[in-house]
This record gives C-alpha cells, sequence and structure tokens, in this order.
C-alpha cells in the first residue's frame, strides 16, 4: 500500500492503514486540512461564505472519496458545488464557472486502478504554490482540527459543468470549427472507460467530426494501462487503421493527457502533442505580428524551441511539474505551454492541461495544413528521448552526483533549477538528472536526434555519475 503527500495534493491505493494508503482517515484529514487554510489563501469569500467544487473520474472507488470528501467540507462550513464525473480540466474550470473559491479533483491521474487523489485547486481553478500546498501538509499532520456547529455547515448543490468548458473550448478564436467541419475528419478515441469518454465524444461531435468510441463506457475498469503511452495503445493503432480513421485519440482517466495516433497506426508521439499545437498558435500569431512566448518543463523535447524560435518567439523552461510550468507562463506572458507528456496548456481559455483544447486546436491545425497526421509529424524537427535511472541506496550520493556533475560539464551549457540539466547545443543534444522525491533514485532523461544517440548519452551520463560514486 502506498500513500504520498506532496504540496499538490495526497495520492495512494485504496484500502489498508492510515498514513500507509489512502484511507477515509487520511481523506478526511487532507480535506479538512485544505478547507482550514482556504483564508490564508483567500481572506475574503466570493459569496457570504467559502464554496469549492468537486469533480472526479469515473474510478471504482470515486463515489467513496467523494462522500468522504465532501462531507468534510461542508462540516467545516463550506459549500460544495459537485460535478459528478468531470474532466480535470472541467473541474478547472467549473472554479470560474461557479465563482468558487477552490476545487478539489478526485483522480489518480494516470495511476492503474487502485489508486485514487485529491488534488487541490486555487480560486483561479490552477494548483496550489509550493508555499500554499506546504501550509496543507503541516496542518494535516498536526491534526489540529476543528469543526463547524450545527448551525454553520455548508450545503450542497449539484451542476454538470460539460458543456459550458465544451462551449468555452468552441468559442476559442484559433478553434476553426468551420475548417474542421469542412475537412470531414473521422476519429477514434480511446478513452480508458473513464469521463474522457463522456467529453471527448461530445465534443468531437460539435465539431462535425466522425467519432468511433473505443473503451468509452465511463465505468473505471480501465481496458488497459491507462497511461497513454504507445505500448498501451495496440487496440487503438489496430482500429484506427481497420477504421480507415484519420486520426486516433487516447486520453488518461481524467482528460488531461493527450497522445495521438496516425492514421496509418504509428504513434503521433506524446512529446508532439505540444509541439503541433503550439506550431499552429505561433503560425497564427507570428501573421497577426502578436509576441510569442512558449513554456515547457525541462524534461520536455526541443523540439517546441525549435518550432518556437523558427516563428521569431522565445522559449522558456521551467522545473517539472504544471504548477512551475503555469507559474513561469503567467510570468512571461506564454502563448502556449504545457508538458511532453501530452500536456497542453492554453491560458487563453484558463492555465490547466486540458485535452479538449489540444484536439481542438489540433483538428484545427491538420484543416489547415490539409495533410495526413503522418506528413504532418514529418513537417516537425525529429527528436527521441530516452528515460534510464540510477538506484542509489545511500541518498546522500544523489546530491554528490548533481553536483560533481555540474564542475564536469561546465563548458556546456548548464541548468540547475531543477536538479542538472546540461545542454550540448552545438549537437543539439541534452541530458537532464533530476532526484525522485519518493525514493533514492536519479531519474536520467536524455534528448537527441536518434534514440541510438538518445541512449548513448544518457548511458555516457550514467557512467559519469558511477565513477563519482566510485
Amino acid at each position: 500500500m502506498t500513500l504520498i503527500k506532496s504540496i499538490s495534493g495526497i495520492r495512494g491505493t485504496i484500502g489498508g492503514a492510515p498514513g500507509n494508503a489512502l484511507t477515509p482517515i487520511d481523506i478526511v484529514k487532507f480535506t479538512y486540512a485544505y478547507a482550514a487554510t482556504l483564508p490564508q489563501r483567500k481572506p475574503t469569500p466570493n459569496g457570504e461564505r467559502y464554496k469549492v467544487v468537486v469533480g472526479k473520474d469515473a474510478r471504482l472507488s470515486g463515489d467513496m472519496v467523494e462522500q468522504l470528501v465532501v462531507g468534510t467540507l461542508i462540516s467545516c462550513g463550506i459549500d460544495v458545488v459537485k460535478c459528478g464525473f468531470a474532466s480535470t480540466p472541467t473541474t478547472e474550470m467549473a472554479v470560474l464557472f461557479a465563482k468558487a473559491d477552490g476545487g478539489i479533483i478526485l483522480t489518480a491521474s494516470h495511476n492503474p486502478r487502485q489508486w485514487n487523489a485529491l488534488k487541490l485547486l486555487n480560486d483561479k481553478g490552477e494548483f496550489l504554490t509550493a508555499v500554499e500546498g506546504q501550509a496543507v501538509l503541516d496542518l494535516a499532520a498536526s491534526e489540529n482540527f476543528d469543526f463547524a456547529p450545527v448551525e454553520a455547515l455548508g450545503n450542497i448543490e449539484e451542476e454538470d459543468f460539460t458543456d459550458k468548458h465544451l462551449d468555452a473550448v468552441l468559442a476559442l478564436e484559433a478553434v476553426d470549427v468551420p475548417a474542421i467541419k469542412a475537412a470531414n475528419f473521422k476519429v477514434v478515441v480511446d478513452a480508458v472507460n473513464s469521463v474522457g469518454g463522456i467529453i471527448m465524444p461530445r465534443l468531437l461531435e460539435r465539431l462535425g467530426v466522425k467519432c468511433i468510441c473505443l473503451n468509452c463506457e465511463p465505468t473505471g475498469e480501465f481496458a488497459h494501462n491507462p497511461e497513454p503511452l504507445p505500448k498501451n495503445l495496440v487496440e487503438l493503432s489496430e482500429t484506427v487503421v481497420r477504421e480507415k480513421a484519420d486520426l486516433g485519440v487516447s486520453v488518461d482517466p481524467d482528460v488531461d493527457r493527450l497522445a495521438f495516433i496516425c492514421e496509418n497506426g504509428e504513434a503521433f508521439v506524446e512529446e508532439y502533442t505540444l509541439v503541433s499545437v503550439a506550431d499552429y498558435l505561433c503560425e497564427l500569431a507570428e501573421k497577426a505580428g502578436k509576441p510569442i512566448a512558449t513554456v515547457s518543463n525541462l524534461s520536455s523535447s526541443r523540439a517546441l524551441r525549435d518550432v518556437t524560435e523558427a516563428h521569431g518567439g522565445k522559449y522558456y523552461a521551467s522545473a517539472v511539474g504544471e504548477v512551475n510550468v503555469t507559474t513561469l507562463m503567467h510570468k512571461v506572458g506564454a502563448l502556449i505551454g504545457g508538458e511532453g507528456n501530452g500536456g497542453v496548456i492554453y491560458p487563453a481559455i484558463h492555465a490547466g492541461r486540458d485535452a479538449m483544447v489540444g484536439v481542438a486546436l489540433f483538428l484545427s491545425n491538420l484543416a489547415h495544413k490539409k495533410l495526413s497526421v503522418s506528413e504532418l509529424k514529418k513537417t516537425y524537427p525529429p527528436y527521441f528521448i530516452a528515460k534510464n535511472k540510477i538506484e542509489l541506496s545511500d541518498s546522500a550520493l544523489i546530491d554528490k552526483i548533481l553536483s560533481e556533475l555540474k564542475s564536469i560539464y561546465a563548458k556546456e551549457d548548464v541548468n540547475t533549477i531543477d536538479g542538472v540539466k546540461i545542454s550540448f547545443e552545438a549537437r543539439k543534444e541534452w541530458v537532464h538528472l533530476r532526484k525522485s522525491n519518493t525514493e533514492p533514485i536519479i531519474r536520467i532523461y536524455s534528448e537527441a536526434s536518434t534514440m541510438e544517440r538518445a541512449e548513448a548519452l544518457g548511458n555516457e551520463v550514467i557512467a559519469v555519475a558511477k565513477k563519482i560514486i566510485g
């Protein structure tokens, strides 16, 4: 059994002992801590009292977790808006639609069925900052609880925000609905039997796209490993080819990550979801003479930087983590940003990863370019990322390795905002080393123009690290 506490929320497996899994006691403790720290984040509520929205994916434990979270919130004197089945971006936007003071998303994202989590939002529908998240962790650990008296209990209302979310997506200036409808696209959607099966077909129908549904019943019985990686999307690839579809769309259980399958059944590759959408938006901005800035995290593909600079824009890199990406996006006024795991963040609608926005923008680009998906992929710089790790029995060695690598590669472009990233600019290659927050390992991502070269670069740095520790 596992329980992981972080500034963005609490995540764990269902069942087991308190403190070692996501049990009812842990759920109540962290929900209380979130509620009790609301006045620190927002001294004055939008209404007479604080209001929090709660949305969930289709996990088997969703109803149980929802009842505990909602019950705890109203016991703290907070009004609750239950969104029911809702994607993560829908719940984020529901905070704005409902003029709420915060939100809690019940989802463990791409984790298997035995997992669930509480993801915590501020009054802008964005994840808490490190300081705000730490305040929640500290209060939960103190167990210094004080619930509201009976006359001050909160109220519960229910509202489905799915269509409001889709209205906002379709209203985006960059989403060319007429062009998409004229293209007569056929798309296969694999929603892994979660809430993507509710919202994604509805979006495609409104875009005039013929949608073939695969695993779209929101039963919570995931049809395959829910992480949208090529090895988990064999059925989707086969269906795209068999149905002669233009595109395959895969989303994770809470629909904030997005991966595409080309018409020939090959993976478009998650890293290029953001790259393709950004290229389209940068092209529009360049034609309009508008400033262009893009953001992704240090472990994401260099391809985003390449396409940004090709349109005369400026690329920025953040530490890993969605809140770090969005914070930097706000700072630099980014047009588009996200993460290489298929997360598209378009602040013109809201500052959160949104697969619906990603699909609408991708289809707009495809309709304008009049290319097949595989042809579109060939227009982007070819990069490959290799993922490795070093396991250590002594976590103290991690800092030693990272520190000495900075010195060894001092002549290269070294970034230390999140671990150590070494960029070999002349070769357009990089390697990024980060220590895990949960186990004594160093994660090593490396990128180059071929997978063989990416693997070799990663192995080269691993060999240097092993020399450091003897």
